[in-house]
C-alpha cells in the first residue's frame, strides 16, 4: 500500500523525498523507481520530509516507529505532520497523536477502506480522524490519494469506523464462503448461484470482489487472512469494551485465526473458502 501511495503522489507532482521500509532492499528499489532517497533510519526519514505517511501492520509496529527513545519518527519531528494509514486500535492513534504533539508535531489517522489497486490509482476511500487544523494542512495530499475523503471526527474516531467497516466486510466474506461452499456440496452450478445472489438479498460488495476467487481458488493477496483476523479482533475488543454482543464477528475472527494456524494467513481473505468448500485440502 505504501509503495503505491508513493507512486501515486509522485505522479501527481508531489515531491516524494524519502522512503523507508523494515526490509531495506524494498525501500531501495522503490527509491530508485521514483527518484527518492532510501533512508537507513526512521529519524532520517523524518528529517527528509515535512509530511510523513506511515503504513504498518499492527499496534506494536505503530508504537515501535513512534517510540519515545531510540530510532523513531519522533526524532526532530517539530513542525512535521504524520499521516498514519494503518488499521490499528483507536487508542494507539490517540497515543501517537499525543506523542507527536509533545514534540511540536501533528498526527492524523487516514484509515483506508480500499486495496492495493486503489492506492496506485488514487481512488482510496479515506476516513480521517484528527484536528481540523492538522487535516487542513494535508487535505490536498489526501485528495490526490482518494476518490472519497471524509473527516469523521477527532483522533481515534476514524479507527473506530474502519474497525466496523472491516468487521462487517469480514463477516460478509466468511458468510459468502459458507454459502458458496454449501452450494458446491449440494451440486449447484456456482455461476448460477452467484448470479442469483447478486439479484437478491444475498448480494454484497464481497460477492463482486471475492466470489469468483472463492470458486476458482485464486487467492492472490490484496487483503490477507492474517490482517482480517487482526482487524476483526480490533472490532471485537471494542465490542467487549461496550458490552455489545457480536457473535457473528467472533465466529468470523475464529475462522481467520484458523487460517493462520493452518499456514494460510498470507492468502487473501477470500481464502476463507478453503475452510468451507468440499473436497479442498482444508474443510
Amino acid at each position: 500500500m505504501g509503495a503505491n501511495m508513493a507512486r501515486r503522489l509522485k505522479d501527481q507532482g508531489h515531491p516524494v523525498t524519502a522512503v523507508y521500509d523494515v526490509f531495506p532492499e524494498i525501500a531501495r528499489e522503490l527509491a530508485a523507481e521514483i527518484g527518492a532517497a532510501a533512508t537507513a533510519t526512521l529519524a532520517e526519514l523524518t528529517g527528509a520530509a515535512d509530511v510523513i505517511i506511515t503504513v504498518v501492520t499492527d499496534d506494536a509496529a505503530m508504537r515501535g516507529i513512534f517510540a519515545e527513545s531510540g530510532d523513531s519518527l519522533l526524532a526532530g519531528a517539530e513542525g512535521k505532520v504524520f499521516i498514519n494509514c494503518a488499521t490499528v486500535s483507536p487508542e494507539v492513534h490517540v497515543e501517537v497523536e499525543r506523542a507527536a504533539a509533545a514534540r511540536g508535531a501533528s498526527a492524523i489517522e487516514a484509515c483506508m477502506a480500499s486495496s492495493i489497486t486503489q492506492a496506485r490509482q488514487g481512488t482510496l476511500y479515506l476516513m480521517v480522524g484528527g484536528t481540523q487544523d492538522a487535516f487542513g494542512k494535508v487535505e490536498g495530499i489526501l485528495k490526490d490519494l482518494s476518490a472519497s475523503l471524509r473527516h469523521v471526527g477527532g483522533t481515534g474516531q476514524a479507527a473506530k469506523v474502519k474497525a466496523l467497516v472491516n468487521m462487517v466486510m469480514n463477516i460478509n466474506t466468511a458468510g459468502l464462503a459458507e454459502g458458496l461452499g454449501l452450494g458446491a456440496a449440494l451440486g449447484l452450478d456456482l455461476g448460477m448461484l452467484k448470479e442469483v445472489f447478486s439479484q437478491t438479498g444475498a448480494n454484497s460488495r464481497v460477492l463482486e470482489t471475492d466470489g469468483d476467487d472463492m470458486i476458482n481458488r485464486e487467492h492472490d493477496c490484496f487483503f490477507s487472512a492474517a490482517h482480517a483476523a487482526k482487524d476483526s479482533g480490533i472490532a471485537n475488543a471494542l465490542a467487549a469494551g461496550t458490552g455489545v454482543g457480536v457473535p457473528l464477528s467472533l465466529a468470523t475472527e475464529a475462522q481467520y485465526h484458523r487460517m493462520v494456524e493452518l499456514g494460510l494467513g498470507e492468502l487473501d481473505k477470500s481464502g476463507v473458502a478453503e475452510l468451507t468448500f468440499p473436497g479442498r485440502s482444508v474443510h
